[in-house]
């Protein structure tokens, strides 16, 4: 038997740190403990990383804090596309959906298509009635919006008109919910869980939906979940190339981690970030930006949760 390790993300498009008022901070930092309690729970009780995986995103995608689900980013025409996917390490079985607008929670779309073990990926409309024909909660578009991101959006529109894009922070910009697990048996997963980033054009896709580049699971080397700039983790394929720098050169997940943040993605002068473990519970969560929403709970049952260089050991889980 392995002991059981989870780790989380909620985006490295992170709030200046004097960008919300400390009772902000708290609800983000109550609902990352929230969410790394959930997929704690699945994997004690003898549930499987995938599961354990989807719990986990539920929450953040439930949660206004975050960029997935409630709250999710809104695109140019002020409507949410949302995207999701999963993946199985033991098998590389995945499910994902990309633009959909109806469905509550994504990741329950995506774990729905990862064991109908056919299609592994849905969009637009057609992955929005596939989700109400297995009977997941569907909602109005209203559900999603909150005022922050109605916020980002107008600034962005503005900056957009004033030639100051570039000075547009990466909260204003993007977000991502993720998470990775390993559970008893040894078997890893990942899944990601984002509305895009603010302002987007209608019908873009990013890394998110995109197995083995926003996300990745391989029994025995890593798991994966991706949060930045999508185009150029599509690109790189980040996930499978942290799993391969891993499975073919020998290198710790420290070191492909760092290698392929910190080197390969740093030409372009993105924001960028991800959480990953490896087939013993260890976690990395690198980023480049102010800050990343993360949190782990470690095989011997410690709880931590972070935002910026704030990190807070919460004792067992």
């Amino acid at each position: 038997m392995t002991k059981p390790a989870i780790a989380i993300h909620g985006g490295c498009g992170v709030m200046a740190k004097l960008g919300l008022t400390e009772a902000e901070w708290a609800a983000a930092r109550r609902d990352l403990a929230q969410s790394l309690r959930a997929g704690w729970q699945v994997l004690r009780a003898g549930g499987s990383a995938v599961e354990a995986v989807e719990a986990a995103i539920v929450v953040m995608e439930d949660s206004p804090e975050f960029n997935a689900g409630h709250g999710a980013a809104l695109n140019s025409e002020g409507v949410h596309e949302l995207d999701a996917s999963i993946m199985r390490g033991s098998d590389l079985g995945a499910g994902a959906v990309t633009l959909v607008r109806r469905i509550r929670n994504p990741i329950r779309a995506a774990r729905t298509l990862l064991d109908d073990g056919k299609e592994v990926l849905l969009g637009g409309s057609a992955a929005d009635d596939f989700a109400a024909a297995a009977g997941l909660a569907m909602v109005e578009q209203g559900y999603f919006t909150t005022e922050r991101r109605v916020k980002a959006l107008a600034s962005l529109k503005a900056r957009g008109q004033q030639g100051t894009m570039m000075a547009a922070s990466e909260a204003e910009k993007h977000g991502t919910v993720g998470a990775v697990a390993l559970d008893a048996e040894g078997h890893l997963a990942a899944g990601t869980s984002t509305g895009g980033y603010n302002n987007k054009p209608p019908g873009r896709i990013g890394d998110s939906p995109i197995i083995g580049a926003g996300t990745y699971a391989r029994d025995g080397v890593c798991a994966v979940s991706c949060t930045g700039q999508g185009e150029f983790f599509i690109r790189h394929a980040v996930g499978h190339e942290i799993a391969s720098r891993m499975a073919y050169l020998g290198e710790s997940l420290d070191t492909a981690t760092h290698r392929v943040l910190h080197e390969d993605l740093a030409p372009y002068g993105i924001g960028a970030g991800l959480v990953a473990m490896d087939a013993m519970g260890h976690v990395a969560a690198p980023f480049n930006t102010d800050g990343m929403f993360r949190g782990w709970i470690t095989p011997d049952g410690e709880l931590t949760v972070a935002t910026h260089t704030d990190v807070r050991a919460l004792g067992q889980a």
